[in-house]
């Protein structure tokens, strides 16, 4: 049995915005193809635009929990983003100790082969100090031979999608091209390196920007840093966080314009780095061995005497983030929403998310008008009530 769905507005394959069918079983989609349909369908959906769901490569949290608390946490956390349209994610791991790291790695194992995850991105230690944002300066350390023989040795290794570091710091090159011939995707981030450096560590094999500008030398005019080399190196993937916080929206615009004319919109990258506090009430939260409050609808680390603490990762979705994008930056909808699909796949070499084509996963968003979330279908179940003339919770598509 299967179940045939039209969109009068879907984010094609090629990342515009028209009408598309699809023919799911079994959580797959067995077919697909742009205008009319080979039969009536069994679900028309007239309104809104239907997207493929939402790929986040870089989070930490949310629902008020945090992946580095083990299995049931991450249960939490992945319930609460898959019902805002965040169907794939990487587990993002603060710094800590190698051996604790590659611990928290374990205990998120099942997940990993069960593909509830995709993966591991380990966001640290290897950071500037000058430049650690929210990780705990005592953690942070430099990728060694011998800390990086550590973690590729390690049964762990297998696990991990992601690696973040600094290509300033001692072994920095010699690790990038490790990591990278391993198999891993290496990020530029949390950084104070100059061009060179940078520009060293993209010829060594760094393919992405961990969220550009932030927590990385900005763009002064004697000073350029990491972000004039990663803008124009035409191949390299770059974050954004999205989120009015991070990045002002005309420095989102700018981005992305700038990208799109050096290597083409691919590049552009839209990530939550949401931390426990995202889709969750407003209060306390830990991030690693941090105290982070979220108020206003930003993560701050806790600062005493009343000041005004760094930011700390996000209290955002990736719905957010593509719904900003649109709204206040003034990115095209389908460059937004391939920012937040087909793009971070790509990134991190998923093939069958981020598009819809026959052989992906049924994982799809319907967007209303405002950009805001209706409907979330993972694996062919719709997740709560979906679209169309009555409800339907978690039954299958075929």
């Amino acid at each position: 049995m299967t179940q045939l769905i039209l969109a009068e507005a879907a984010l094609t394959p090629e990342g515009d915005l028209g009408r598309y069918w699809l023919r799911l079983a079994q959580g797959r989609i067995l077919g697909a193809g742009h205008g009319h349909p080979p039969e009536t369908p069994d679900l028309h959906l007239t309104e809104g635009v239907l997207a493929p769901g939402f790929v986040d490569v870089h989070a930490h949290g949310g629902g008020g929990a945090a992946f580095t608390e083990g299995a049931d946490a991450a249960g939490t956390v992945l319930t609460a983003h898959r019902h805002r349209g965040t169907t794939t994610m990487l587990a993002s791991l603060v710094s800590a100790p190698i051996p604790a790291l590659l611990d928290q790695a374990e205990r998120l194992r099942p997940l990993v082969e069960t593909g509830e995850l995709a993966g591991i991105h380990l966001e640290g230690p290897w950071l500037s100090c000058a430049h650690r944002g929210a990780h705990e300066v005592s953690l942070l350390s430099d990728p060694t031979p011998e800390a990086v023989s550590a973690v590729l040795e390690h049964q762990a290794a297998k696990l991990l999608r992601y690696v973040t570091l600094a290509p300033e710091l001692p072994g920095a090159l010699e690790a990038v091209a490790r990591l990278q011939a391993a198999g891993l995707v290496v990020g530029v981030g949390h950084t104070g390196a100059d061009v060179a450096q940078t520009r060293a560590a993209l010829s060594a094999g760094a393919s992405a920007a961990t969220h550009l500008f932030n927590a990385m030398l900005g763009l002064h005019h004697r000073e350029p840093g990491p972000p004039l080399a990663l803008l124009e190196d035409s191949t390299a993937f770059l974050e954004l966080i999205s989120d009015g916080v991070h990045l002002d929206p005309e420095m989102v615009r700018y981005v992305w314009h700038s990208a799109a004319r050096n290597g083409g919109p691919r590049r552009l990258v839209l990530v939550s780095d949401a931390m426990a506090g995202a889709a969750a009430p407003e209060g306390r939260y830990a991030l690693g061995t941090l105290n982070v409050d979220v108020a206003d609808g930003v993560a701050r680390l806790q600062a005493p005497d009343g000041a005004q603490g760094a930011i700390a990762g996000s209290a955002v979705t990736l719905a957010e983030a593509v719904r900003r994008s649109i709204l206040d930056a003034g990115i095209a909808p389908g460059e937004a929403l391939m920012g937040a699909t087909a793009n971070p796949a790509e990134m991190i070499g998923l093939a069958d998310v981020g598009r819809l084509l026959p052989g992906g996963r049924a994982d799809l968003v319907l967007l209303d008008p405002a950009w805001q979330v209706n409907s979330v279908m993972r694996r062919g179940r719709w997740l709560g009530e979906a679209p169309g003339p009555g409800p339907q919770t978690d039954a299958p598509a075929g």
